[in-house]
């Protein structure tokens, strides 16, 4: 009995084991890194068609002030989901800002998600590093990434979304973007 319980569970863990064989979160993990994020690879994913939206939201800025989803329709929105402690995210800010700047005339919002820190040590990242796009707290409530949960989901930190004037997901990067990606499907999601 004691030999095909011990043969039943080596069975059960080699299937167990192997069925996370191709999964790139494990190997993150395996890799022994400890980088403390979740990175994406880059990936760029365009919606055609039938676009779909995330729920409503209402959120909190590190700087108290409250932003809701609502008032962002009828503008483009790049929402990036980012914490201070991430390389990738501390490397695209200086051209999220740019973006900001050189999009504001245009109808476009940048807004930054952060998904693990405190206000102050978000309040320290957006003065080191010049944030100039409003930038809101979501690790108590989740609000944010709850809202597009099941929809595209922000599976990786950081995670670029980017929608049109009617709330619509246009594209979603996953992972550090490309400036000159991210530009372009902003300039989409401008067309509508």
């Amino acid at each position: 009995m004691k030999r095909t319980v011990a043969v039943l569970l080596s069975v059960g863990l080699a299937i167990g084991f192997s069925g996370c064989a191709n999964d790139p979160l494990a190997e993150q993990f395996r890799s022994g890194t400890n980088k403390n994020y979740i990175s994406g690879d880059g990936s760029v994913t365009e919606f055609q068609g039938e676009r779909t939206r995330g729920t409503d939201w209402v959120a909190e800025t590190f700087d108290g002030q409250i932003l809701d989803s609502k008032n962002l329709l009828g503008r483009v929105v790049v929402l990036n989901f980012w914490y201070a402690g991430c390389a990738p995210c501390r490397a695209e800010t200086p051209d999220l800002a740019q973006i900001a700047t050189d999009f504001e005339a245009r109808g476009v919002q940048v807004v930054g998600v952060n998904v693990r820190d405190t206000a102050e040590t978000a309040l320290a990242f957006a003065r080191n590093l010049k944030l100039n796009y409003p930038s809101v707290m979501d690790i108590e409530s989740g609000a944010v990434v709850q809202a597009y949960t099941g929809v595209v989901s922000p599976s990786a930190v950081p995670t670029t979304l980017v929608m049109n004037a009617k709330g619509e997901i246009t594209a979603r990067v996953l992972g550090r973007f490309e400036a000159s990606t991210l530009r372009s499907l902003i300039e989409t999601a401008l067309e509508g």
